[in-house]
């Protein structure tokens, strides 16, 4: 198992009128996030040009703490079962440092 550090960069373009429930939710899990053991980092970014784009910059201390993170009860909970639905279209990418 690799245990490098793991960064994830996730864009999310929101459905028009759903920001503020998203952007609610959203600090719930930065927050919960926040808390994992594995947890380097976990920012959220909107961008200037268009405020229904979201950025997600997080950082993990390995591939496993990324799958703990990926599987716990918020993560499916908030953002697979509530936040997913609100969203146009979701690109997640896991990345290392080079």
């Amino acid at each position: 198992m690799n245990t490098e550090s793991v960064y994830v960069f996730a864009k999310w373009q929101v459905k028009e009128g759903q920001l503020d429930v998203v952007l609610e939710l959203l600090q719930e899990v930065a927050a919960k996030s926040r808390e994992e053991d594995g947890n380097l980092f976990y920012n959220l970014h909107q961008s200037k040009q268009d405020a229904n784009t979201l950025l997600l910059y997080e950082g993990y201390i390995s591939e496993a703490a990324v799958e703990v993170h990926r599987n716990s009860v918020y993560f499916q909970e908030l953002v697979i079962g509530k936040i997913v639905p609100l969203l146009q279209n979701r690109e997640v990418v896991v990345a290392a440092q080079i």
